[in-house]
């Protein structure tokens, strides 16, 4: 499989609970005392380890910054960031997604980084259009750290033992409900083991299901894109698959915090999971069987693929660091420094710089080439970038659209309550910028 450049990103693309650990010397050229940074993300032990190592390194070359790192582990990031931001006390540096960056920018908490280029912040060599994946409307407010789009991961020993062929970039909403059905019928356990996830407590997997539609999530205005039916055909969809038993029950899909380690996948409840594709590295870890990557199952006859590229993870900068130009440097550091990129992968997601692409990506393992690929194969199927998150667009997914998800499984709703609770409760947390 050949991976360079060119075949990566054409065209524009191409040019384009947490616990305190201890603070890594580093630093400044032009700082004359230490400067200290408090840096936070969300993510895996793996990720974590890797982030640390970078702010070693950092730390090696510029002496005068210590960055304190805060690691947190699944939903609890979100809870402790907003307590955090309501305390004046954000982190200088701290981890952001494409639905909470417009979120949280239109909440006060992120700098504009505009003034901050070129020097220190240097991400020309991204290119303007993934330079704008970090921005909302005019002003920039983060730097995406990797390349991704949806996903879908696969047990590939368990199609082995079932007999049957794995998902591909052509597999239908209908193809999938057959493979599923069959698949769980060779492998399934009662009670321990099912074919499938529960996709319907996945804001990501309806945004594709939307796509395909021509809608999407969230309006230009900063309202929902989508009508009660068409979320209750999505519901409609699940609770079929629900009722022949070839998907997780709520119990099990309830658990997933929006972390990989509760994941069905990862708990080895399910041989099927729905995520971001820079995240197979992260699950590879976990599981023993080799895992397999395929796009979210398509609507067939032409119709849009409901994928984008989009900003993996995004680094911004706290509106109330004191020393923002040390935070940008070492943003800057993170993304574009060759063996910074050599430890970090593509765990984070396809790296921006070009060069750091050309340099990492001869010498990636069999999962991280996989990632590549995907992202590759990806080329001449994805939409344009969808309108900005509104403000509380974070609250959406976690405070709606798992929560009725999950009445839906528990047999709490119907699948036309729910559809209703689902657009009620999402225009009373989403508000225009």
């Amino acid at each position: 499989m050949r991976l360079d450049r060119r075949s990566l990103l054409k065209s524009s693309l191409a040019a384009g609970a947490a616990t305190a650990l201890p603070a890594l010397a580093g630093g400044s050229a032009q700082a004359q005392q230490t400067v200290r940074l408090r840096a936070t993300w969300w993510g895996s032990q793996d990720r974590a380890q890797r982030t640390l190592a970078v702010a070693e390194l950092f730390s090696k070359t510029h002496p005068g910054i210590s960055v304190i790192g805060e690691p947190v582990g699944g939903d609890a990031y979100w809870p402790k960031l907003a307590t955090q931001m309501a305390g004046r006390n954000i982190p200088d540096v701290f981890q952001l997604e494409p639905n909470t960056l417009p979120d949280y920018s239109g909440r006060g908490a992120c700098l504009d980084l505009t003034k901050f280029l070129p020097k220190p912040l240097d991400i020309e060599g991204f290119g303007q259009r993934m330079v704008d994946l970090g921005r909302v409307y005019d002003n920039l407010y983060g730097v995406a750290l990797g390349l991704n789009s949806f996903s879908m991961f696969y047990d590939t020993a368990m199609f082995e033992k079932a007999g049957l062929p794995a998902p591909t970039p052509d597999t239908t909403w209908d193809d999938y409900a057959r493979l599923v059905t069959e698949l769980n019928k060779a492998v399934g356990r009662p009670g321990e083991y099912w074919a499938s996830p529960d996709g319907s407590r996945y804001h990501y997997v309806f945004q594709v299901w939307l796509g395909q539609r021509g809608k999407t999530t969230f309006s230009e205005d900063g309202g929902i894109g989508f009508t009660v039916d068409d979320i209750k055909e999505f519901y409609t969809y699940w609770q079929g698959l629900r009722d022949k038993k070839v998907i997780v029950p709520a119990d099990v899909a309830s658990v997933d915090d929006n972390s990989i380690q509760n994941n069905c996948l990862a708990l080895g409840k399910s041989a099927i999971g729905f995520t971001y594709s820079n995240q197979l590295v992260g699950y590879q870890l976990l599981i023993k069987n080799k895992l397999g990557i395929a796009m979210v199952p398509q609507a067939g006859k032409g119709a849009p693929s409901g994928h984008f590229y989009r900003p993996a993870l995004i680094w911004s900068i706290g509106a109330s660091c004191k020393h923002p130009e040390a935070a940008a440097e070492f943003i800057s550091f993170f993304v574009n420094d060759i063996e910074a990129g050599k430890i970090l992968g593509v765990e984070r997601g396809v790296p921006m710089s070009p060069k750091v692409r050309e340099t990492i990506l001869p010498n990636l393992n069999p999962t991280e080439q996989a990632t590549v690929a995907y992202v590759n194969m990806l080329e001449d199927r994805v939409m344009d970038y969808p309108p900005p998150a509104p403000i509380g667009a974070n609250e959406y997914d976690r405070n709606v659209f798992r929560p009725v998800a999950d009445q839906l499984a528990y047999g709490k709703l119907t699948v036309a309550e729910a559809a209703e609770k689902l657009v009620e409760d999402a225009k009373a947390v989403l508000r225009k910028r």
